[in-house]
């Protein structure tokens, strides 16, 4: 079964990215305008406030899905995104970096949001039911599943899921899909592109 969910899970990613890689244009990004829906979606964020897109109409989104306790593959793009908006000066202010979580029982509203500012201060961190997370992964195509608990602790358990960034306009447009080993340079030129600094 886990055989057959990694096998899904990289088609999954290799159908994006072939889309993707048919209309790429001026940046080394894979372009995915036309490929991939528009930013939209209802998640909860600090505080149980009800978050949805038009919290962050007028800014360029950068959007990763992962959960807290993962122990490579998010912690390393969390940090090359806050590189990112550190490139960016003045500019980061118009951008807004969303951790949408995969792991809805143990990632709370609070434990998300401390995660992600850890990062970046005005990072935000999104979770929800099951539905809400599973009905957003699935609009952009977001394998992922919840693995056994190791040893007696139900709370032990890894995540597995896809990895990338989706990036959005300041229109919400889905424009850009980068692989989570993307350099920091790369990423840095396709949203100043997007913010007209390219």
């Amino acid at each position: 079964m886990r055989n057959l969910y990694r096998f899904l899970l990289g088609l999954a990613c290799t159908l994006v990215l072939s889309f993707a890689a048919a209309a790429q244009t001026e940046t080394a990004l894979h372009n995915v305008r036309g490929f991939l829906p528009d930013l939209r979606f209802t998640l909860e964020g600090a505080g149980g406030k009800a978050v949805t897109q038009d919290d962050f109409k007028g800014r360029t989104v950068l959007m990763f899905f992962g959960y807290a306790s993962c122990p490579d593959v998010c912690p390393t793009t969390m940090a090359q995104l806050s590189q990112v908006m550190e490139e960016l000066g003045d500019d980061a202010a118009k951008v807004r970096i969303l951790f949408v979580s995969v792991d809805p029982h143990r990632d709370t509203p609070e434990i998300l949001q401390a995660y992600v500012r850890a990062f970046d201060s005005n990072a935000i961190g999104l979770t929800g039911t099951e539905k809400q997370v599973a009905d957003v992964a699935r609009r952009y195509r977001v394998a992922y599943q919840i693995e056994k608990p190791k040893g007696d602790d139900p709370e032990n358990y890894e995540v597995a899921h896809s990895r990338g960034v989706y990036i959005f306009d300041a229109q919400g447009r889905a424009r850009y899909l980068a692989a989570d080993t993307e350099s920091v340079e790369v990423l840095t030129a396709g949203v100043k592109t997007l913010l007209g600094k390219g």
